[in-house]
């Protein structure tokens, strides 16, 4: 091969990956991502994320998400949270079968889980998950929190997503359409976006505590004690009713 013919190639080669990461990113900015400083694509408004001073609109309405518990629960605890987050998985297989035995199942408290994916992963995590039926929704999430690091640290996230699936009684064929269903990438984008204005979330777990009007911010993984005083608190167990903001 002539010096350049060599050339030539090497510059199509080069072209073509230009083409490819523009193109990528065009696609990761269409889905609300952007590369972040070490390489991986992180959500924008999470990205842009910083501020000092947190003060939440209590006048917001209150998001929705899927529910675990009866609707007449006195307190309400709505839950952000990324399928790839390490504490995120902590709270599900440790500190929320206890909240669960003690509080959900007595009919005291309700769960609001709202997915907040962080990366690209579990941005595709988030959208296998709203496909799955309600009555499976949250053994689902479960598995994927158990599983956490098999799907999360793979270059095959995708293909391993499926197969949870097939285990939850969804096919191949929709398994596949659900990871490039656009509308559900757009209403996860829009809940995550509408509780970063309104709640100040910037990284997970975030827990929205809500009793009649009050209302009070948990940022980080709480123990079951911390959850479960901010819980008692709202039961009227304690003298004080007032809100509080909790950080970790």
């Amino acid at each position: 091969m002539k010096f350049e013919d060599i050339v030539r190639t090497i510059s199509s080669w080069v072209a073509g990956v230009a083409v490819f990461l523009i193109a990528s990113g065009i696609y990761l900015s269409s889905k609300g991502f952007v590369m972040g400083p070490d390489g991986v694509p992180v959500l924008m408004k999470t990205a842009q994320a910083g501020e000092k001073e947190v003060k939440i609109n209590n006048n917001a309405v209150l998001p929705t998400g899927h529910v675990m518990g009866q609707a007449s629960a006195p307190v309400a605890i709505y839950e952000f949270s990324s399928y790839g987050c390490f504490h995120c998985a902590d709270f599900h297989l440790k500190t929320l079968p206890e909240i669960k035995k003690n509080y959900i199942d007595k009919g005291l408290v309700r769960l609001v889980f709202i997915p907040f994916p962080l990366e690209a992963k579990s941005m595709q995590a988030a959208m296998m998950a709203e496909c799955i039926g309600k009555d499976k929704y949250f053994a689902f999430v479960d598995l994927l929190f158990k599983k956490q690091r098999e799907w999360g640290l793979s270059n095959k996230s995708d293909r391993i997503l499926v197969q949870y699936a097939a285990l939850s009684g969804l096919g191949d064929e929709k398994a596949e359409a659900c990871l490039h269903d656009d509308t559900k990438a757009r209403e996860i984008i829009t809940r995550r976006q509408q509780a970063i204005e309104n709640f100040k979330i910037q990284g997970t777990p975030a827990f929205l505590i809500v009793s009649g009007k009050d209302r009070e911010m948990m940022y980080g993984a709480p123990s079951y004690e911390e959850m479960s005083q901010a819980i008692d608190r709202r039961l009227g167990k304690n003298e004080k009713n007032n809100p509080v903001l909790i950080s970790r």
